[in-house]
């Protein structure tokens, strides 16, 4: 997830990016910002939409991740309409992650 602060919901993106990093992957163990499976957060009035991934389609774990970034938004912005939007375009790759997910997982 990308935020440029010239964007005009940059405050808000960056308040959704700080929430999201208590979501872990449940197998992983990995939070889904350093993951890479967040590719969007937009704002629009009362919407919030996130366009993230899962790390394969069928991910055993991707309810329970769905609904980690669910309830870790709703918190910090009660009264919003939350929607997840799943995609698999572009598909997950180690790529993805961050430097601080390559350290989590021992990876180089």
């Amino acid at each position: 997830m990308t935020i440029s602060l010239s964007d005009p919901f940059s405050e808000e993106k960056l308040k959704a990016q700080e929430a999201l990093y208590s979501v872990i992957d449940p197998e992983l163990f990995v939070n889904v910002i350093d993951l890479g499976l967040i590719y969007d957060v937009a704002f629009d009035g009362d919407n919030i939409v996130v366009t993230m991934t899962l790390s394969t389609p069928h991910c055993p774990m991707g309810e329970a991740i769905t609904n980690g970034v669910q309830n870790a938004l709703e918190k910090v912005f009660p009264g919003k309409e939350i929607r997840i939007d799943l995609t698999f375009d572009p598909p997950w790759g180690f790529e993805m992650l961050t430097q601080e997910g390559r350290m989590q997982l021992g990876l180089k």
